[in-house]
This record gives C-alpha cells, structure tokens and sequence, in this order.
C-alpha cells in the first residue's frame, strides 16, 4: 500500500498538462513574422494586430499533423466569432511558410494566418517549446490585451479546449472593457 500511493501521486502529476510559462500579467513579447492567410503571405506585427484588439496566440507543434489539424479547424470555425469581439486569432509553428500556405487554405480555411517561426525565436520568448522534441513548439494558447500583457495562458498537448478556454477569456476581456 505504501508505494502504490506514491506511484498513482507521480502518475497524477504526470498526467497534469504542464502550465504555460508565461503568466497573466506578464508582458508579451513583441515580434514580427512571416505569415500566410488564404496562401497569401504577409508580415505578421504583433504590435500591429493589438491596435485593433486582444490577440489570440497559439502556438501548435506542426501542420499537417492530427492534433494540429483538429486545433486548426477548431479555431477555424471560431475566428467570426473572435473578430466579433474584437481578437485576431494567429497559430505559431516552426513550419516554413510555403508548407504553411498550404495549411492556411485546407486546415485553417482561410479564416485566420499563421505565421513561421523557422528560427524558434518566438516560441522561446514565450516559453512554449515541446520539451521532448524543442524543435517544436508546445500546445500553448495565449490571448494578449491591447496593451501588450498576457490575459490568459494555457498548455496541454490535448488540441480540445484551446478554442473554447482563449474564447472565455476573450469574452471576459470584452465584458470588462
């Protein structure tokens, strides 16, 4: 009995997502990207996209695969409602931009841009990197205010309940102000 219950703890744990690193309240790193909506590319601006309301930053480990997909076409059928209230959604992966035309068009369905961050620089700064293959990005959702600070933050591998916990926020955002 006394190490059953130390083993269901650890597995407990495990089992936990792990929390996204940086916390509510925390100043969001700015960043440019290049991006692509609909497979046409651009420069994405963070401080740009604050102008006009919260942003909704997720970052995805790579197109193409099966949670990445859900997540994508998950978000795809939410963005009318984020930019009713104001957000602009952006999914971060270190995809390059030519795989990530594609993925804007079939997964994303032109609703919202994605941006590359072939150099893993944006997803260090945001402390969202898959610590079993850092190559990647981790499954990290953040909405952003306007004013450059983290409102919300969340991990977990699980593409179900991104969308719906980043909407929650956006939505208490939105009702505050």
């Amino acid at each position: 009995m006394n190490r059953i219950l130390p083993t269901l703890a650890a597995a407990f744990l495990f089992a936990l997502p792990a929390a996204a690193q940086l916390s509510e309240g925390a100043d969001a790193p700015s960043f440019t990207a290049p991006a692509t909506l609909g497979g046409k590319e651009f420069l994405f601006s963070l401080s740009d996209a604050l102008k006009t309301g919260p942003v909704v930053l997720y970052f995805y480990p790579a197109a193409f695969t099966k949670g990445c997909t859900i997540e994508a076409h998950d978000f795809a059928e939410a963005t009318d409602k984020f930019k009713s209230l104001g957000a602009t959604v952006i999914g971060v992966s270190a995809d390059g931009v030519a795989k990530l035309n594609d993925f804007s068009v079939s997964e994303c369905r032109s609703k919202f841009a994605v941006a590359s961050d072939a150099d893993q620089k944006i997803m260090k700064s945001y402390d969202a990197v898959l610590e079993k293959k850092p190559e990647l990005s981790n499954r990290t959702s953040y909405v952003i205010s306007p004013e450059g600070k983290i409102i919300f933050a969340y991990t977990a591998l699980d593409p179900e309940g991104h969308v719906e916990k980043t909407m929650a926020a956006v939505e208490a955002w939105k009702a505050a102000h």
